[in-house]
């Protein structure tokens, strides 16, 4: 697994309580997958130990990430 200084100096410093293997889990197991305008990549997962939905952004390769938070909007049908 990659990830960017960004994730590690900025995203894990602000929400220390994400786990990376949910962040692996909605990379190789997304339950939705959606590419964004400027080529990043979303990826989400539900995580049962909290109840919430994890968003993953990744850099265009897939597998670099870059942010992650729980997104209280995300609908599994997608909208």
């Amino acid at each position: 697994m990659k990830t960017t200084r960004y994730f590690e100096e900025q995203v894990l410093r602000k929400r220390p309580y994400i786990r990376l293997e949910w962040c692996v889990q909605a990379i190789r197991e997304p339950i939705h997958r959606s590419v964004q305008p400027d080529g990043r990549i979303r990826c989400f997962t539900f995580v049962p130990e909290v109840g919430k939905y994890l968003r993953v952004v990744t850099l265009e390769d897939g597998e670099t990430i870059l942010n992650a938070f729980f997104d209280r909007r995300f609908r599994e049908d997608g909208s």
